[in-house]
């Protein structure tokens, strides 16, 4: 599986770019989004996915590794192929993806070429609990510890949206980080209380 190459941009085009890498040029598909961030001749890091058919081997290439880990997952989704996931990607980033599927947006999916309504609630249903895989308030890791997706989801289910659950999540992280506290230490039901009193508080 090639997963990540680093070279320099030969062609680009809205759907395509050719990357030189040590001599050879690979042909990889992206986002139009991604085609207007490259240049000519500039040196480029691409997180690439393989995707292997009876008739081709065809690259995906993304900026960041939070996209590359959406496009993965969207196409665990029945009836969505490469083709659909990456016109996803390039309607959504994997943060706005993520709000939409867990506040069930289907307007904002359904606006993607390819996807419908039916398809963008199979995405919705699909993905729901998976989503903050690549999503969340925190883009510096993919993965949110198991204590936050917890707070989260006892927040959105006393009425707090997706936004102002991790918004109210990360005052409160802050607090006790002022304390010199690490949250991940503290038992949930205090972070739950903590977290309504400054979700009230906004």
């Amino acid at each position: 599986m090639i997963s990540l190459m680093n070279g320099v941009v030969r062609s680009i085009s809205s759907d395509r770019t050719v990357v030189e890498v040590g001599g050879v040029g690979l042909s990889v598909s992206i986002t139009s989004n991604t085609s207007t961030q490259l240049n000519i001749g500039a040196p480029v890091q691409l997180f690439t996915s393989l995707v292997v058919r009876e008739d081709s081997l065809t690259l995906f290439g993304f900026l960041d590794e939070e996209s590359r880990s959406a496009f993965e997952m969207v196409q665990t989704v029945s009836g969505i192929g490469p083709k659909v996931a990456l016109a996803i990607l390039g309607a959504h980033t994997p943060q706005s993806l993520a709000a939409a599927i867990a506040q069930e947006d289907i307007k904002g999916i359904e606006k993607v070429p390819g996807i419908g309504r039916k398809g963008a609630q199979r995405l919705i249903l699909e993905l729901k609990g998976k989503i903050t895989d690549f999503g969340g308030g925190d883009h510096k890791q993919i993965h949110q510890p198991i204590w936050r997706e917890q707070l989260t989801s006892a927040l959105i289910s006393l009425g707090f949206t997706a936004k102002d659950s991790d918004a109210a999540i990360n005052v409160v992280i802050a607090q006790y980080a002022d304390s010199g506290v690490d949250a991940k230490n503290v038992d949930i039901s205090e972070l739950l209380k903590a977290a309504l009193q400054s979700g009230r508080r906004s």
